[in-house]
């Protein structure tokens, strides 16, 4: 009984995820989201629902991922201003973290392997099973981790639900804000301005790129050392 139960309630999702990447695709989201002009244009088309459907875009990133929830949030504060748009963008990046959460607590492995690679799956499930708390908290604040795929195993694991939702609430919305705020002071900074601060953030990326793999990679050597010395 309980696994027709699973079963049915793992393809109303898998349905409502089918039909919010087809409503993506069919609207033009993904070729909107390879320039922020562009993105800020789909979003406007909505109005005067502009607000509600960006909160949908947040949302929908989180569950199906298909970008990071910082490109959008910066669009957003163009479009809105930085608190509207942090607001909004915080408030569908947890109810999504959530989301997944529970249906992985709920579904287990079955609904995790059809969203996470087994290759990320064996990377991360050992340290999140040992030291989920920390690792979750150092992975909501470094840019480089895939926050998104990580609530969906953290959902496998023993972390109940209101120590999960305290560290989504703590540690996720740093790097929203201020992606919201630089798209949010974009209009009225000099281009003067503007030009360092595209370039910081374009060596951000770059060093990141170079570098967030061997970082990732010492943040989980220490924490299995940690293991290992409690052991």
């Amino acid at each position: 009984m309980r696994n027709a139960r699973n079963i049915m309630i793992l393809a109303a999702v898998l349905l409502l995820l089918a039909g919010g990447g087809w409503f993506l695709y069919s609207t033009g989201f993904f070729q909107a989201v390879r320039s922020p002009d562009a993105l800020r244009a789909y979003i406007a088309r909505f109005a005067p629902y502009s607000h509600l459907c960006f909160f949908l875009l947040q949302f929908l990133s989180v569950v199906l991922a298909p970008i990071p929830s910082n490109i959008t949030a910066a669009a957003g504060g163009v479009l809105f201003g930085t608190w509207p748009a942090f607001l909004l963008t915080f408030g569908a990046v947890v109810a999504g973290s959530l989301l997944t959460f529970s249906l992985a607590r709920a579904l287990g492995r079955e609904f995790a392997d059809r969203f996470v690679s087994r290759k990320l799956s064996e990377r991360y499930q050992n340290v999140l099973r040992a030291k989920a708390p920390i690792f979750l908290t150092l992975a909501f604040l470094f840019p480089f981790f895939p926050d998104d795929m990580l609530c969906i195993l953290a959902g496998l694991t023993r972390l109940s639900f209101r120590r999960f939702a305290v560290i989504v609430l703590l540690a996720r919305p740093w790097g929203l804000l201020f992606a919201s705020a630089l798209g949010g002071a974009a209009p009225g900074l000099s281009p003067w301005l503007m030009v360092p601060i595209a370039i910081l953030g374009l060596i951000l990326f770059l060093l990141g790129m170079k570098y967030g793999d061997r970082l990732e990679k010492t943040i989980l050597a220490r924490l299995k050392e940690r293991k290992h010395g409690d052991t």
